[in-house]
Formats: structure tokens, sequence, C-alpha cells
């Protein structure tokens, strides 16, 4: 069975101002077939444009029951999964450690719904990394990669994977700036 791999970034212009803009951008990939979708909002934040990237990919896909790596800049997103916090988030009705409600609850339950239909692991990149830039040091990086996700990917399949979330990066500020045009 082939692998879907989904590379996603959310990005918030203002992310902390009352009124802001915000972005997801995501990539699904299956074997030599790509698509790309992005979009936004107004008055959000960067945590629910970078979960939204995901439960918009993960909308996308006809079958159940698929093999699915998602790739994503998001400790948010990525420590929820790989820690299983929502499953205490399910017992504690909602609540955090803290006693507090979970915030954006809303697409934490659309997403956990997604993902118990299929075999997923998470796998977190740094964001925003240029590794073409002649002071970037890629090796030390791909050594980081390894250390957050394990020694699975070759220092060529980083470079492809890091390549994939800057694009979707690049695809979450086209969803800011088609939010801005809108205003």
């Amino acid at each position: 069975m082939d692998i879907v791999n989904i590379y996603t970034d959310g990005a918030c212009s203002g992310n902390q101002n009352a009124e802001n803009i915000g972005g997801w951008g995501a990539i699904l990939e299956y074997g030599k077939h790509f698509k790309e979708i992005y979009g936004g909002e107004i008055n959000t934040t960067n945590n629910r444009m970078e979960m939204t990237a995901l439960l918009k990919a993960l909308e996308c896909l006809k079958k159940e029951n698929l093999i699915i790596r998602v790739f994503s800049d998001s400790s948010y997103l990525m420590n929820c999964f790989r820690e299983k916090w929502y499953e205490k988030w399910l017992l504690n009705n909602w609540t955090t450690s803290g006693k507090t409600p979970v915030e954006n609850r809303d697409l934490w339950e659309e997403l956990i719904s997604h993902i118990h239909k299929h075999q997923i692991s998470f796998y977190r990149v740094k964001g925003h990394l240029n590794i073409h830039h002649i002071n970037t040091d890629v090796n030390k990086w791909y050594l980081k990669f390894k250390e957050w996700n394990g020694d699975h990917f070759s220092k060529e399949d980083f470079i492809y994977i890091t390549e994939k979330n800057n694009r979707a990066d690049a695809l979450a500020n086209m969803g800011i700036e088609l939010n801005k045009q809108k205003d």
C-alpha cells in the first residue's frame, strides 16, 4: 500500500491583534500525484491555521484505512497527537491538566474523528529552514530532524521534506494574501 504524505503549515499576520488574517496551506502527495490546497480566515490564530491545514488535507482523502505521514512545524499539533494529549482531554471532559477548557476544541474534535480512520504518523520539521542558503548547516538540522523523528529518514528525505514544508508555508501565505484582497 502506498503512503500518503501530508505537508502542512499555518500562518497568522498580526497573531496577537484583535484584527488579523490567517492562512493555511497543505500538500498531499500520493505516489506521483500531488494536490496543493490553501485558504485563510480573518480574526484567527496561528494554532488554528496549523490545525486547519491538516484538517483540510484530511478532508480531501476519499478512502479510509490509509497509511499517512504528516509533516508539520507546529509543536502544538505534533505534540497533541504524538503525546496523545487528546486522550487525556477526552477523559477530563475537554479540560487541560490545569483545569482550563481546551482551546480550539472544535477543530480538535474534527481532527480526532479523522485520525481514527487511518494509520497516521506525525513528524516534526523545522519551519522556515532554507536548506539552500550558504549559511545553513544542513547536517546540523538533519541531526535535529532525526532527534525529533527517529532514524528512518535519509538526509535526502530530510531535504525533500523540508522543501515540501517550505512550499506549504508559501501556500499558507497565499491564503493570507487571498483574505487581504477580500478586505
